[in-house]
């Protein structure tokens, strides 16, 4: 059979599998057409099987089919195969061994939504929308979705290199990544900065989530927080119930905090907050492009309602709702069943045309004068047109090559890591506490100069111009390693927020605008 006629069988294959999908919501659906559809699929397949000129595999054709078949619809319609299946609750429960990065399939490319916090990949510096090209210099393009964990995951202590393309950064970087066990906790840090200012980071929905924000808001009131900023950049999303019942801390009782929106009507759905203990406090959430989903579905319901400030980069724009739908075989598809929206009518979902989202080109025209407006609660002017764009938008610069490749290699933390061997001691005698060393603690010239060192007997060539332009960033990431390997991530994190831009605006709005955060909602 000429390759033409293959795809012709194909394409026919596509039609009649996606129509045999259809019946899986019977009720819904009535056609006496599907019926005749799923009749002559049947006679085709069977037609092939019998006389084709080599040995069919008609399970293997199926499947083809169906994943062309999804693949055209939108960017998150997806087929499981049963061996899939059996793991595909592993990401939100329990723990897995790999590199730990969020991903997805965009235009045909392994993306990274997001690196999981402390994980391999967060550690060398892989970045959400870094796209990976190669895996163990075998082409990624066009990789099923399937065929990603048994590339990226494996036993801990294993290697695996993946070659990287990300935006601004002329050649392609290559990682080699040392998997490690993953647990998947929610919260990664909580502590109280300066005072009264709560903080919170929160990098996924799992199944826990709730459970641990609101074990680490009762720690943090019990210490005196009055004001809170909620971390949610570089967090994907996950459970839908989850993000429901964090907003609900902070929104009043009977507002709504999402709805879905459908072809069929049994697919809308409202969301009303239940209410929680929260629902005065001044708020700040910080977003980034990494930031999906249930992140969005948070961060929009409370912008909506006038009821905190959103501080950073626009965020993803995942804003379709997937049911999962079992088959016969074990395997399963997740059918894109409606859309979400945030209180005031916007829709969280990025734009996509023939199963595939719009090119970074074509999204950067659709600056805030094209984009749709709506308006929050107390009459402020929000944009549509896909992701939640912040009250604040702060960009963060991109760091240099040099810089990347430091972090790439791990050697900022191997560094710190020889540096302590000699200085553990010293350190924990010296400063009481994170805070005090968060304030107190100098990295020296000296440091910064056997840092250089180091890196030069690893072959990075120092690069002085890149060196300046990223300093503060390099002195805040060993002090980050220092703080991390003594007082864990709450440390690390209280060193890594006290020169992040983001956050530093946003303890700015708690001043400048304290009237509009302080107002009884």
């Amino acid at each position: 059979m000429s390759k033409k006629k293959y795809l012709y069988l194909i394409a026919f294959l596509v039609l009649a599998i996606g129509i045999l999908i259809g019946m899986k919501i019977q009720g819904a659906i009535s056609d006496d057409k599907v019926g005749e559809q799923v009749k002559k699929y049947a006679e085709v397949l069977k037609l092939v099987s019998q006389y084709y000129v080599d040995t069919v595999d008609s399970q293997k054709l199926t499947e083809v089919a169906i994943n062309a078949l999804l693949q055209e619809l939108d960017p998150h319609s997806v087929y499981i195969n049963p061996e899939q299946l059996k793991r595909v609750n592993e990401d939100f429960q329990g723990s897995f061994e790999g590199i730990g990065i969020e991903f997805d399939i965009i235009n045909d490319t392994l993306t990274v939504i997001s690196p999981i916090s402390g994980g391999p990949s967060d550690k060398l510096g892989i970045l959400a929308g870094d796209k990976i090209v190669k895996i163990d210099g075998i082409s990624a393009i066009k990789i099923s979705r399937e065929d990603v964990p048994k590339k990226l995951r494996g036993k801990k202590g294993t290697k695996v290199t993946v070659t990287i393309i990300r935006a601004g950064v002329s050649e392609p970087l290559e990682f080699t990544i040392v998997r490690d066990k993953i647990p998947l906790y929610s919260v990664d840090a909580s502590f109280i900065y300066e005072d009264d200012i709560g903080y919170i980071k929160v990098s996924r929905f799992s199944a826990t989530t709730y459970t641990e924000f609101s074990e680490a808001l009762s720690k943090l009131r019990s210490k005196g927080m009055k004001k809170l900023i909620l971390d949610l950049r570089g967090n994907p999303g996950g459970f839908l119930e989850q993000a429901f019942k964090m907003a609900s801390e902070f929104i009043p009782a009977g507002r709504k905090i999402v709805y879905t929106k459908g072809r069929l009507e049994m697919f809308n759905e409202v969301y009303n907050s239940s209410g929680g203990k929260y629902t005065n406090i001044p708020l700040i959430v910080l977003v980034n492009e990494g930031s999906a989903s249930a992140s969005e579905i948070v961060s929009g319901a409370i912008q909506d309602w006038d009821r905190g400030l959103i501080v950073g980069e626009t965020t993803f724009g995942k804003g379709l709702v997937q049911r999962q739908f079992d088959i016969f075989d074990g395997s399963a598809v997740r059918i894109t069943t409606s859309k979400y929206y945030t209180p005031s009518g916007r829709l969280i979902q990025k734009p996509y045309e023939h199963g595939k989202y719009k090119t970074e080109e074509e999204n950067k025209n659709l600056n805030d004068t094209t984009k749709p407006q709506f308006k929050t609660a107390g009459g402020r002017i929000v944009y549509g047109g896909g992701g939640i764009t912040p009250d604040y938008i702060v960009k963060l610069d991109t760091l240099t090559e040099y810089t990347v490749s430091l972090r790439r290699l791990n050697l900022i933390y191997e560094f710190t890591e020889n540096y302590m061997k000699s200085m553990r001691k010293s350190i924990e005698t010296t400063y009481k506490d994170y805070n005090s060393f968060r304030k107190n603690f100098v990295v020296t010239d000296a440091m910064l100069k056997d840092l250089i060192t180091f890196a030069e007997g690893r072959n990075v060539k120092f690069n002085e111009e890149q060196f300046e332009r990223d300093k503060k960033y390099i002195i805040m990431f060993i002090k980050f390693q220092i703080a991390r390997d003594i007082w864990g991530n709450e440390g690390a994190y209280a060193v890594y927020v006290s020169d992040d831009e983001q956050f530093l605006k946003a303890l700015e709005l708690f001043v400048t605008e304290w009237d509009f955060l302080n107002k009884v909602k």
